[in-house]
């Protein structure tokens, strides 16, 4: 009995949390936990690190890592200087802690992050590259301080313009998706060139997780991403890279995620959910729930909320509110789909955004394949798109301000739209098509240049 009271106080039960409780959400909002990271500091100069630019640190960094992670936790801390730095791999209750004018400059060299780890590509598990910062199967794990992630770029930028090696390896990577291929048998780094470029950020399967105040500076592929996860607050970050799928934040089967104050600077689209892809997703059977988004800022990016085209798994009870786009972007509130995807789109709500210009305002298209357009079709599978609530937007000027485009063998249903101001409609005010019960209430569109109020709703 004695060992047994031992186990409790050392084991899972002693660990502390404090939770994040989400009240005002327009749906039953799950709670979140933060786990209270020991006081115990690991300084990675204390496992070899060196600032100068030139020492590859990785094994130094791993090793301040396990060693936290075998004392119970705490902060793995990384001083301000340059650290010149391999992929980085997390272990349960560890904060890698970036303090003031610390960079973790990551190496550009594709056999650094080798061997290939459990990763996915636009929503395709598979074996690839290790992410730049990667995490499987963990639990309370964090990256904190106001330091930098600033990977080399040369190498992944030759690797933007995706030769044909790499479009023959995504035609195979779809084939053993749609096959569902072992996915212990898909080594993307065993097809010559396949150029996959690694994510700058992928949790994977973890559970409690924290990204809070740190800087990243460009990023090969998606930047941050967020894969099967459960419990996660994203706060006060600051994100910039303007390569190719440079998306700021892809929420991808995950649960209970907040995400709050950060800045995104993107070369794709901003805050992106998503859900899988096809049948994998269809397999694993997990959807995207319960997400709030709440007072981000977008410089740049093509849209401010994004879901899909990945969302095979569905997605349901998402909340944005009080954002704005400072620049121009191509779609406020944008949801896309094909009919291989299948899955579902229900209850999303976006309120109190304010947009300079977009191409669109709100706009759904049930067409979207981008590339893979010319790739067979499996299984066709319409997206179920219900429950859409857009409610007080602003923007200064806008192409089309509603363009919701469903699909005749599955129309969309109930949509909301009210309280819109437009400043100016450049094309034209609404294009709907195929959808049951849609209401536009509040909604005043400016549809030419001499100022005169056209259409209103």
């Amino acid at each position: 009995m004695v060992i047994l009271a031992l186990l409790l106080v050392t084991g899972s039960w002693a660990q502390e949390y404090k939770t994040v409780v989400i009240t005002d959400a327009p749906f039953e909002m799950g709670t979140i936990h933060e786990f209270v990271y020991p006081a115990k500091n690991f300084n990675v100069k204390k496992f070899g690190a060196k600032a100068d630019g030139k020492t590859v640190n990785t094994n130094a960094i791993a090793k301040a890592i396990k060693a936290c992670n075998k004392a119970g936790g705490g902060h793995v801390v990384v001083p301000a200087g340059d650290w010149l730095t391999g992929p980085i791999h997390l272990m349960d209750n560890v904060d890698l802690h970036l303090e003031e004018g610390a960079r973790l400059i990551f190496t550009d060299n594709p056999a650094d992050y080798l061997p290939a780890v459990f990763t996915t590509w636009e929503g395709v598990e598979c074996y690839n590259y290790s992410p730049l910062v990667y995490a499987f199967e963990c639990k309370n794990i964090k990256i904190s301080g106001t330091g930098t992630l600033a990977p080399k770029m040369d190498l992944w930028k030759v690797w933007f313009a995706r030769p044909q090696a790499h479009q023959d390896a995504t035609r195979e990577l779809y084939r053993w998706c749609s096959e569902l291929t072992p996915v212990a048998e898909r080594r993307l780094t065993d097809l010559p060139e396949s150029n996959m470029r690694p994510h700058l950020i992928q949790f994977n399967r973890c559970k409690n997780i924290v990204l809070e105040d740190f800087k990243i500076r460009e990023s090969p592929f998606w930047t941050i991403h967020l894969y099967m996860c459960d419990e996660g607050v994203v706060r006060g970050l600051d994100v910039y890279a303007h390569g190719h799928n440079n998306d700021g934040i892809d929420i991808d089967m995950t649960s209970n995620l907040l995400v709050e104050n950060c800045h995104f600077n993107q070369g794709d689209d901003a805050v992106v959910i998503k859900a899988g892809r096809n049948q994998d997703a269809w397999r694993l059977n997990k959807p995207t729930e319960n997400v709030v988004v709440r007072n981000c800022i977008v410089e740049d990016g093509h849209v401010l909320l994004g879901i899909g085209s990945e969302m095979s798994g569905g997605v349901r009870n998402v909340w944005m509110h009080d954002c704005r786009a400072v620049g121009d972007v191509k779609a406020v509130f944008y949801v896309k789909t094909n009919h291989r995807r299948g899955g579902f789109v229900k209850n999303i709500y976006m309120e109190r955004a304010k947009v300079r210009s977009a191409q669109r305002l709100v706009a759904v298209d049930t067409d979207v394949l981008y590339q893979w357009r010319q790739l067979p079709d499996y299984d066709t599978v319409y997206t179920e798109i219900d429950g859409l609530h857009i409610k007080n937007l602003e923007c200064d000027s806008v192409g089309i301000a509603i363009d919701l485009n469903g699909d005749k063998h599955l129309p969309i249903r109930n949509v909301e739209i009210e309280d819109l101001r437009v400043g100016l409609v450049t094309r034209y005010a609404t294009n709907i098509n195929n959808v049951e019960n849609v209401t536009i209430k509040d909604a005043e569109f400016v549809t030419s240049r001499d100022g005169i109020l056209r259409k209103t709703y």
